[in-house]
């Protein structure tokens, strides 16, 4: 992406930030209904695992290069400067629990990038890691962490329900979907619940959704497949019914024999009423401010999942935006509530499955 925005960057100033009344309960009320949640799942499978996004579709391990040359807009936390940093990718979908793949729900792609030196974000002081989260949609599902809370506590009602009915419900919500779509629109509630197009997972372009600081402005991230062998992928039909772990298969496929690059972008907001920070349901117009690449990400042909990376990378891992420097710090009220919530949900998770705490110091020596 080459084209600069129509519209000078806004720098960020702490007024564009307006919590929500009663956000510190909210966030209890979030934590509360995430433990639910949790505990089900560990009474089912032996094990705790993440509230959401539990289920791994790849693990992979890779190169992350800001580029060169960058605008001073762009340039900015740890893209000032060109680096290669060592990075962790964990492949997702949404759900708390570990479904079968034919119940089609949106995908996630966690980020570690690691070394990253620089002054640090509460509660990560002492760390060298810098995480991305993201999700296949410009948009988060809800405006609010208010908004969000309703539909956490519909979806923590469906953690313990048959399976066999989610994917009933899944089929007759993708064909929905397909005529929502024919009709020219798309309803991300559809898809949320279970109506993704069965798509190929590496074809597809996350977005970190809710806006971070990049240094001195306000973006949001995408990281978006441009080798050959992925761009092929996008929107690539895959067929995983009958097959439960149809796309963890699928990318396991894949890097046995291919390798892959990203770029990842930023996209700078130049109009605080257009481009929302409190409301995270926006998508900020690309006509207005397109994504500009910061960095490359290249990772080689590999093995993607095997007990050794599902005990060390998926297990013994937490994954936050709250991990990072402080000038990318998370920005609004669902990326506010999300540092006491990851927080609290990983250390619950891992002290359970008596994994030690802690972020890697690099790739092949994790401090755990």
């Amino acid at each position: 992406m080459s084209k600069f925005p129509s519209a000078a960057p806004l720098r960020f100033h702490p007024a564009m930030e307006v919590p929500e009344m009663d956000e510190e309960k909210t966030t209890g009320e979030i934590i509360e209904t995430m433990q639910k949640i949790s505990d089900i799942t560990t009474k089912n499978y032996g094990r705790a695992v993440r509230s959401v996004h539990a289920k791994a579709h790849g693990l992979l391990y890779g190169e992350l290069t800001v580029s060169d040359n960058l605008p001073p807009e762009l340039a900015q936390g740890m893209f000032a400067n060109v680096a290669t940093y060592p990075i962790i990718m964990r492949l997702s979908t949404i759900p708390g629990d570990i479904l079968d793949d034919s119940v089609s729900t949106p995908r996630g792609l966690a980020i570690k990038v690691i070394g990253v030196q620089g002054e640090r974000l509460p509660g990560s002081e002492n760390d060298v890691t810098q995480d991305f989260l993201l999700v296949n949609g410009p948009a988060f599902l809800k405006s609010t962490a208010k908004d969000f809370l309703g539909s956490l506590k519909l979806l923590a009602v469906t953690t313990d329900k048959a399976e066999g009915l989610k994917k009933a419900f899944s089929a007759v919500l993708r064909g929905t979907e397909k005529i929502i779509e024919y009709a020219g629109g798309e309803s991300p509630t559809v898809i949320s619940l279970g109506g993704h197009p069965e798509t190929h997972i590496l074809g597809e372009t996350f977005y970190t959704q809710a806006p971070l600081l990049h240094g001195e402005y306000i973006c949001k991230i995408s990281v978006v497949p441009v080798s050959p062998a992925l761009k092929a992928l996008t929107h690539a039909t895959l067929d995983v019914n009958g097959k439960p772990n149809g796309l963890r298969e699928a990318v396991t496929s894949h890097f046995e024999n291919h390798g892959g690059e990203w770029e990842v972008r930023a996209q700078l907001c130049n109009d605080i009423d257009s481009m929302p920070i409190e409301d995270a349901s926006v998508v900020w117009s690309e006509e207005e401010s397109p994504y500009l690449t910061v960095a490359r990400i290249s990772v080689q042909a590999q093995s993607s999942w095997d007990e050794a990376r599902e005990r060390t990378l998926d297990e013994g891992l937490s994954f936050s935006p709250w991990h990072g420097l402080a000038y990318h710090r998370p920005l609004g009220s669902i990326m506010r509530v999300r540092k006491a919530v990851y927080s609290q949900m990983a250390e619950s998770r891992l002290k359970r499955n008596g994994c030690p705490l802690g972020e890697p110091v690099s790739v092949d020596v994790m401090r755990f």
